[in-house]
């Protein structure tokens, strides 16, 4: 059963000290992979003190569609939690980073950081990142992943099946052969 107490072990417990500048990340986080630690390893080197927000199921699969997200938001946030360059975790945390958020995290934001993906209007159409930028904290990093995403983790998995399954009909009609000609 989730409690705070399993998802404290995973917090490295540290505060923001006074004049750290912390950095603000948010997403998905689906499939916890290489180009999100990559994001949130820029995340750190940007900042002091790196504070993620990690979206709640019902956003996710509002923003992506089909059958996302793949892992819930307990498992999405411990993948979180787990790496070493994340200070603090926002759970279900809002699409878009309006200046309440801003201003009522218990956390002076210094930058917000997003990685070159597409990002998708919010409900009433607007830029998720609008405030930010109207603000001159946004900033968007480039990825050294930039082809690796959920979606194309899942492709490749489908991928796999269809390939392993072929494999396996073919040798299952050798073997009906091999069986026919063999009585």
């Amino acid at each position: 059963m989730p409690t705070t107490q399993k998802i404290a072990q995973f917090s490295n417990g540290r505060e923001p000290r006074d004049g750290d500048r912390i950095v603000y990340v948010d997403g998905a986080f689906d499939l916890f992979h290489v180009g999100h630690i990559e994001l949130l390893k820029k995340a750190r080197g940007l900042g002091d003190f790196v504070l993620v927000g990690v979206h709640d199921d019902y956003t996710v699969n509002r923003i992506k569609g089909l059958n996302h997200p793949i892992m819930n938001m307990h498992e999405r946030l411990l993948g979180v939690l787990s790496c070493k360059y994340v200070d603090e975790v926002i759970i279900g945390a809002p699409y878009s980073v309006t200046k309440d958020l801003l201003e009522n995290c218990n956390y002076k934001i210094s930058l917000v950081l997003h990685g070159k993906t597409e990002t998708v209007l919010d409900l009433d159409k607007s830029d998720p990142y609008r405030v930010p930028k109207e603000l001159g904290i946004f900033q968007q990093v480039e990825s050294c992943f930039p082809n690796l995403s959920a979606q194309t983790i899942i492709d490749r998995i489908i991928k796999q099946r269809q390939a392993y399954e072929e494999r396996n009909r073919k040798k299952q009609q050798k073997e009906l052969a091999s069986l026919s000609t063999n009585c």
